[in-house]
C-alpha cells in the first residue's frame, strides 16, 4: 500500500463499474484486512513505538480525541505523562462551563430517550475566552503538553488568544476541512496556509480521507493532517450524511501522498488515523497502512479516570439542528495506564494498547513504526471469523460483538 505513485495518476487507479457510464473502486476496513509476517522477528524491547510532529516526539503514536468525553485537565496530565497527545476540546464543556463535573454528571444521568435534547441544551452555553486561558493555564499548571483543538470557523478567530497563552500544538478539525473554509458569507473564513504561516505552533488539519485532499493540506503547510470521517464509536454521519470511506484505503491513499511530498519537497508531515479503532488490533493496522500515529476515542473513555463517566459522545451529537452523533455507553474497564500499558485483565485488546502494537511489530519483525508501515497487508474479508466458532457461540474473546 505505500507503493510509490512517482509515474502513477491516481484518476488511473483501477476502476469498477457503478453502473454503464459512471466508475468508481473497492476500498477496504480494518476488518477486511490482515497483516503478514515476514522472515524474522525479534524482542519488544526492540520495538520503537515513538513518533514526530514537526520537532515534537511523543513516546507512544497515541493522540487521545478532543471529546469532551475522553479529555479534560485531569486526564491529559496523565496521558502526557504516559508519552500520549491529548487534545482538548476548546469548543466543549470545558470552555463553556466553569465547573464542567456538573454537567457531566447530568450527561452520564440522562435516559437514552432524552440525551440528545439535553446535550443541545447544554452546547448551547456559549464559549468563554477567560475559560479558554484558564483551561490553557490549568494544563501548564500540570506539566500537560498544551493541544487544543478548534472547529474551522473559530481558528482564525482564536488564533491570536493561543498565540498569546502559548499553547504547543493546535488541532483545526471538522468532519471535513479543506485548504479553504468560506462562511456563510461567501467570503473565506479559514485559509490554512495563512494560518500556518502564521502560527509559531505546529498546526494540525483534518478530517481528510483523499489523497489530493491530503497533498493540498500538506501543501498548505499543515504538520500532520488526521484522517478519517465517520468511523468513530459515537459518529452517526456516515448515517445522516451518507460519506466516508473505509479506514484502512483511507489511510494508505493520504499515507501515499504523504510519500510522494516527501520525496518532492524533503518535509515530513505526519499522517494520523482518526476513528474506527477499537481494539489494539486496529491501531496496528492502522500504522501498517502507513499512519505515523492513532487519535482515538472510546477506547480512552472506558478510562476510570475518564471524564465521560462511562458515557461516550461524539464532537457533532450537540449539534442543535443536525445531530451526527450518539451517546454509547462503554463502561470504566480499568486506568488510563492499564489500557496503553497494561497489565490486560480483558482478552478483547481493549487494555495494554502499547504492549499489543509492540508484540505486533516484534512478530511482523518491525523496529520501528517506519518499518511497520511497510510490512504485507493482505485482503481477509474472513480473518475475524476464520476458526472462531466456539468463541461466536459462546460471545468470548473475538466473539463480542
Amino acid at each position: 500500500m505505500s507503493q510509490s505513485t512517482e509515474n502513477l495518476n491516481y484518476d488511473l487507479r483501477p476502476k469498477l463499474s457503478l453502473n454503464s457510464s459512471r466508475l468508481t473502486r473497492r476500498t477496504y476496513g480494518f476488518d477486511e484486512i490482515s497483516l503478514v509476517p515476514g522472515s524474522y522477528t525479534l524482542d519488544i524491547e526492540l520495538c520503537d513505538t515513538t513518533f514526530n510532529i514537526d520537532k515534537l516526539n511523543f513516546k507512544i503514536p497515541i493522540l487521545a480525541s478532543a471529546m469532551d468525553s475522553v479529555v479534560n485537565v485531569k486526564t491529559a496530565a496523565i496521558l502526557s505523562k504516559l508519552g500520549a497527545l491529548p487534545v482538548l476540546n476548546l469548543q466543549g464543556l470545558q470552555a463553556r462551563y466553569e465547573n464542567p463535573d456538573n454537567v457531566l454528571d447530568q450527561i452520564a444521568k440522562c435516559d437514552d430517550s432524552r440525551f440528545i435534547e439535553l446535550f443541545q441544551k447544554l452546547y448551547a452555553e456559549p464559549v468563554q475566552d477567560k475559560l479558554i486561558i484558564k483551561r490553557i493555564q490549568e494544563l501548564k499548571e500540570v506539566n500537560s503538553i498544551v493541544a487544543v483543538s478548534v472547529t474551522p470557523n473559530f481558528a482564525e478567530k482564536y488564533l491570536d488568544l493561543l498565540i498569546e497563552n502559548k499553547i504547543d500544538v493546535l488541532v483545526v478539525q471538522s468532519t471535513v476541512t479543506g485548504i479553504i473554509h468560506k462562511s456563510v458569507l461567501g467570503s473565506s473564513s479559514l485559509n490554512v496556509a495563512k494560518l500556518c504561516k502564521k502560527a509559531p505552533f505546529p498546526v494540525v488539519v483534518g478530517n481528510c480521507v483523499t489523497y489530493k485532499t491530503a497533498c493540498d493540506l500538506m501543501e498548505a503547510g499543515v504538520s500532520a493532517i488526521l484522517v478519517g470521517i465517520g468511523p468513530g464509536a459515537a459518529c452517526t454521519s456516515r448515517s445522516v450524511l451518507g460519506i466516508g470511506v473505509p479506514m484502512a484505503t483511507a489511510i494508505a491513499d493520504c499515507a501515499q501522498a504523504k510519500i510522494d511530498y516527501l520525496a518532492k519537497t524533503g518535509r515530513y508531515v505526519s499522517v494520523i488515523a482518526d476513528g474506527g479503532m477499537i481494539s489494539a488490533g486496529d491501531i496496528c493496522k492502522a500504522i501498517a497502512c502507513g499512519a505515523d500515529a492513532t487519535m482515538i476515542g472510546s477506547p480512552l473513555a472506558k478510562a476510570k479516570e475518564a471524564p465521560g463517566r462511562g458515557y461516550h459522545w461524539g464532537m457533532a451529537t450537540p449539534s442543535p439542528i443536525l445531530p451526527r452523533g450518539t451517546r454509547v455507553k462503554v463502561g470504566s474497564i480499568s486506568k488510563l495506564e492499564e489500557i496503553l500499558f497494561g497489565p490486560a485483565t480483558i482478552d478483547d485488546g481493549s487494555q495494554n494498547l502499547i504492549g499489543a502494537l509492540q508484540t505486533s511489530m516484534a512478530t511482523l519483525g518491525a523496529s520501528n513504526l517506519a518499518e511497520m508501515q511497510n510490512i504485507e497487508i493482505v485482503i481477509a474479508p474472513s480473518i475475524l471469523k476464520e476458526g472462531k466458532l466456539y468463541q461466536s457461540a459462546q460471545s468470548l474473546g473475538m466473539g463480542r460483538t
